[in-house]
């Protein structure tokens, strides 16, 4: 059994791996993104070896094993569907749904889980257009990049947003910029990087070089 903590690190742990290349985690970058103590970061991480969950060594950095992926996977699975639930079946912007499936994603029942995935058609993406694991925790496949990496006379079709915030999710709503829209690179500002774009072949909208680099796009 794993408590609910132990689960968020997990999932932290599998996230920072996923961008760190596929290197281990430091305890530093654990503190500072779970906001705790680098002393309380270690006694946890050794709880989590102790379990055979993670292969940890002092001032090297974390990995997970293969049981402690797992368990990680199966929290991002129920996350990312909890989320999907909350969209389309109860009508909540993607910009307040993250709080409500951090909670929802610790209930221990597989066959709610793959009930629950069966309810809603077995998506493959959730609303902010992140994959799902399937049962097993394979992973969707997905290509895309940043809108900041694309050039101009472009046009590309958002598909992602490297940020949750609902800040920048209703930011990006005022906008008029979701998933699915198209986006053609109209001009790139050589003083700030920032863009200027035709939405959905209907208007000209202004992106920040910083909500650029947060945008994912095929």
């Amino acid at each position: 059994m794993t408590s609910f903590t132990e689960e968020n690190y997990l999932k932290i742990i599998y996230m920072l791996t996923e961008l760190n290349g596929g290197n281990e985690v430091s305890t530093n970058e654990l503190a500072e993104h779970t906001q705790t103590k680098a002393a309380s970061v270690s006694d946890m991480l050794r709880k989590l070896a102790e379990k055979n969950l993670i292969n940890y060594r002092k001032y090297q950095g974390v990995t997970l094993t293969k049981e402690g992926q797992y368990i990680a996977l199966g929290v991002i699975r129920k996350h990312r569907l909890w989320e999907v639930f909350l969209v389309e079946k109860l009508g909540f912007g993607w910009d307040e749904i993250h709080d409500i499936a951090e909670q929802l994603e610790h209930i221990d029942s597989k066959e709610l889980t793959e009930k629950l995935d069966k309810f809603l058609g077995n998506p493959q993406f959730d609303p902010h257009g992140d994959p799902i694991p399937d049962a097993k925790g394979k992973m969707p496949s997905m290509t895309s990049c940043k809108l900041s990496e694309v050039p101009i006379d472009q046009t590309v079709v958002m598909v992602g947003v490297l940020v949750h915030s609902p800040a920048f999710l209703q930011h990006l709503d005022k906008n008029q910029i979701t998933l699915g829209s198209t986006i053609k690179i109209q001009e790139i500002s050589e003083f700030d990087k920032s863009y200027i774009v035709l939405l959905n072949n209907s208007q000209s909208v202004f992106i920040s070089n910083e909500v650029a680099k947060n945008l994912l796009v095929k």
